[in-house]
């Protein structure tokens, strides 16, 4: 009798190193938004015709380019912990209007604040896709809203701002003026050093109860 040949399944055992290398694929993929953006601007950039000497270019200046209001701001690297979709945020009584509350991240709390209130004295709307800089302060993280994050973003020095304009620009209005030292302009656009690190150390805004 001619036997039957049967296609066998491959039993657990065989399957495994397949799901462990799926696995470790996905766990060696950069988890924090942060690192994805950076990776993700690394690459494109390598793609850049011309880069790689405009990134050797004295004077140069890179940042984390976002918006806050109508102004377009920029931070070093070094200033900013994390980048985070909105969380959700439970409200502290008694505090400040701009202290939005606090949020739980990973099973840290982090006191969550309106940027663009504390500096401007209006209040942000939030949107789907609403983003907050993690940002590094005495005695524990902050979290500040944005209302639009544009990613990594390069200036050179011969695209500074002169140091009399910036005085009559709205990158110099208000409580602004204590974090912006500088700006560059870029595509018609000015683009102000905001100084998170001095925001983090600012008696003020680390007074968050009313």
């Amino acid at each position: 009798m001619a036997r039957r040949h049967h296609n066998r399944k491959p039993d657990a055992a065989s399957r495994k190193p397949a799901a462990a290398s799926a696995r470790a694929g996905r766990d060696s993929a950069p988890a924090d938004p942060f690192e994805i953006l950076v990776d993700y601007e690394r690459r494109s950039l390598a793609h850049v015709a011309g880069l790689p000497e405009q990134l050797d270019a004295p004077g140069l200046w890179r940042g984390v380019g976002y918006r806050v209001g109508q102004r377009r701001l920029a931070s070093g690297f070094d200033e900013v912990v994390e980048i985070l979709p909105m969380p959700q945020v439970t409200p502290v009584p008694g505090s400040q209007p701009w202290m939005l509350g606090v949020a739980n991240i990973r099973g840290n709390l982090l006191p969550t604040v309106d940027l663009k209130q504390f500096l401007e004295g209006e209040r942000t709307v939030l949107h789907e896709g609403q983003r907050v800089l993690v940002v590094r302060q005495p005695g524990g993280d902050v979290a500040v809203t944005i209302d639009e994050l544009f990613g990594q973003r390069s200036f050179l020095e011969e695209q500074l701002l002169p140091a009399d304009e910036l005085p009559a620009s709205p990158l110099a209005e208000g409580r602004y003026v204590h974090f912006v030292d500088r700006a560059y302009r870029l595509a018609g656009h000015a683009w102000g050093v905001f100084s998170l690190d001095r925001l983090a150390r600012t008696p003020e805004f680390r007074q968050a109860a009313a």
